[in-house]
């Protein structure tokens, strides 16, 4: 899951625990004693969601499709292609709701920043309101290549692409099950 999804599952708890949930990707290591209690708790909600999403049929399935060179980082391009399916459904199955996470998002990073991991990032993101973009394919596309961009080697992301397009139809249908799946498990107030 990226960051819709972690925000999606955690909206209905405090700030803190929402702010957790989103730079959990930034923070390294298990002692989490320099942030405040309700950010350490939504940074190990985080990891829990990562470690169920990981684990789950719908994902292991579809990093087997994954062309053989690309399975590696396939889990990559599948967390932001689970952003932008969510994306996708939220607009028009509960737009208000969206938004109102997204924006509530936004005010988060623009007040709090993000760990160094993600400083860079994070504003880009902001200015560039992916949140709400994810809900194009051709975005979210763009957007997996461009995190192969970063990695050494060969961009294994931008070649993953075309497959991702190809396996649409059967990614939606994961997506579906795995997003029910983690609702069930994992949706909290943080409390």
């Amino acid at each position: 899951m990226n960051f819709l999804a972690h925000a999606w599952l955690t909206r209905a708890g405090d700030d803190d625990f929402l702010l957790g949930n989103l730079i959990a990707d930034g923070v390294k290591g298990r002692d989490l004693g320099q942030w405040p209690e309700g950010v350490a708790a939504g940074i190990h909600h985080h990891r829990r969601v990562d470690a169920f999403v990981d684990r789950h049929p719908s994902v292991l399935a579809a990093r087997r499709r994954a062309p053989a060179a690309s399975r590696r980082v396939a889990g990559i391009a599948l967390d932001l292609m689970w952003d932008h399916f969510l994306a996708r459904d939220l607009a028009t199955s509960d737009p208000h709701e969206r938004e109102v996470v997204i924006e509530r998002c936004y005010r988060l990073f623009e007040y709090h920043g993000a760990p160094q991991r993600l400083a860079t990032m994070v504003p880009v993101l902001v200015r560039e309101d992916w949140l709400r973009r994810y809900a194009s394919l051709a975005f979210t596309c763009r957007a997996i290549a461009g995190i192969g961009s970063r990695l050494s080697g060969p961009n294994r992301l931008a070649e993953l692409v075309p497959h991702l397009r190809d396996d649409y139809r059967q990614l939606d249908d994961d997506f579906a099950t795995l997003w029910r799946d983690t609702r069930a498990e994992l949706e909290t107030s943080g409390s």
